[in-house]
């Protein structure tokens, strides 16, 4: 008989743990599985290269938990500001950036990827 799944011995915290110096962006996969993949994005007053644009292959749901965000797509070249507690869903294939994203506080992301 296989073992019974168990529980991670301790809780985590989205919020804490985020070191010092942060000369790129943070990214902690918190949980992996066969068609998705939820991570934590810290970001301090990073942003995306000129010229690059995220083209990805999954659907992406994306909460900002702290700080501020703006992101561009670019179809119809809009651009969508987020403040802590906004949320907002990225379909597979749709090309957007990270024009900026607050230093203090960080922002803090939950990135959640299901593959299409």
């Amino acid at each position: 008989m296989a073992p019974s799944p168990t529980a991670q011995d301790e809780p985590g915290n989205l919020l804490t743990a985020i070191p010092a110096h942060l000369p790129d962006e943070l990214v902690n996969v918190l949980l992996q599985h066969k068609d998705l993949r939820i991570e934590r994005i810290v970001s301090r007053g990073h942003s995306s290269p000129a010229g690059f644009w995220y083209e990805q292959t999954e659907h992406e749901w994306v909460m900002l938990l702290q700080g501020e965000a703006v992101l561009r797509f670019e179809d119809g070249n809009r651009q969508i500001k987020l403040t802590g507690g906004d949320y907002l869903n990225i379909p597979a294939g749709c090309r957007h950036r990270v024009e900026k994203t607050s230093q203090d506080p960080d922002a803090v992301w939950l990135a959640i990827f299901v593959a299409e």
